[in-house]
């Protein structure tokens, strides 16, 4: 069975009097450790898709299956455990909380326990090392470059021990030697942690280096 089943998704938004379909039924399967790029032009759907897949967004129909189950089938408390313990994001922009530490950005994803464990800290130290940034760990996201602060965000995008990363433009901030690094610890995480992959990116270089490439035109999904 495939970890992710897309079903003939649409989400369309309304504006004034014109209804707009973000993802125009949209179906496609994904499999367990699989690392696959969509591609398409701003607009054309990409960041619609994740938010549904991640259960961010309610599609205006069709259904999207985790293992089987339909998520908007689950309550609230399930679909938040569900985003909160499958899935790790990568949005866009950093959003790093800037009166934390990076340690302390890395860490909110547990912040709600009742402790915290020493598990937690030494993973935060282990994957600011794998980004480089291990150094920066007491530092304040304003004292980071904008690269630094992306890497930064990935590193928390794994705190939670995800099954699937969903990452929408993960490496729009960093140049090409530290893009192609993080490109390559991407693939280490999807080889050795089964980690499954769902990049959104323009970079069409970038998109070649995954298993399977998409391409989405006017929320139309084809595979390239």
């Amino acid at each position: 069975m495939p970890q992710i089943v897309i079903q003939n998704i649409t989400k369309t938004y309304t504006i004034g009097n014109e209804r707009i379909d973000a993802v125009r039924a949209a179906s496609l399967e994904i499999e367990k450790g699989d690392f696959l790029s969509i591609v398409g032009h701003s607009g054309s759907g990409k960041t619609t898709l994740l938010s549904l897949i991640g259960g961010i967004t309610r599609p205006s129909s069709g259904a999207v299956f985790y293992d089987g189950t339909d998520i908007q089938a689950l309550g609230s408390d399930l679909l938040s455990d569900y985003r909160c313990e499958k899935i790790g994001f990568m949005f866009q922009f950093a959003s790093l909380l800037p009166m934390l530490t990076v340690k302390e950005n890395l860490l909110l994803p547990s912040a709600f326990r009742s402790r915290r464990s020493e598990i937690e800290e030494t993973k935060a130290k282990e994957l600011l090392s794998m980004v480089g940034l291990v150094e920066k760990i007491n530092a304040y996201p304003p004292q980071l470059s904008g690269g630094q602060q992306r890497r930064v965000a990935i590193a928390r995008a794994f705190m939670n021990s995800p099954e699937i990363i969903l990452a929408d433009e993960p490496t729009g901030d960093l140049d090409e030697d530290t893009e192609m690094a993080m490109m390559d610890f991407f693939r280490k995480m999807n080889r050795t942690e089964q980690i499954t992959f769902v990049m959104v990116t323009h970079n069409t270089d970038l998109a070649r280096r995954t298993q399977r490439q998409f391409r989405m035109s006017h929320g139309v999904i084809r595979q390239q």
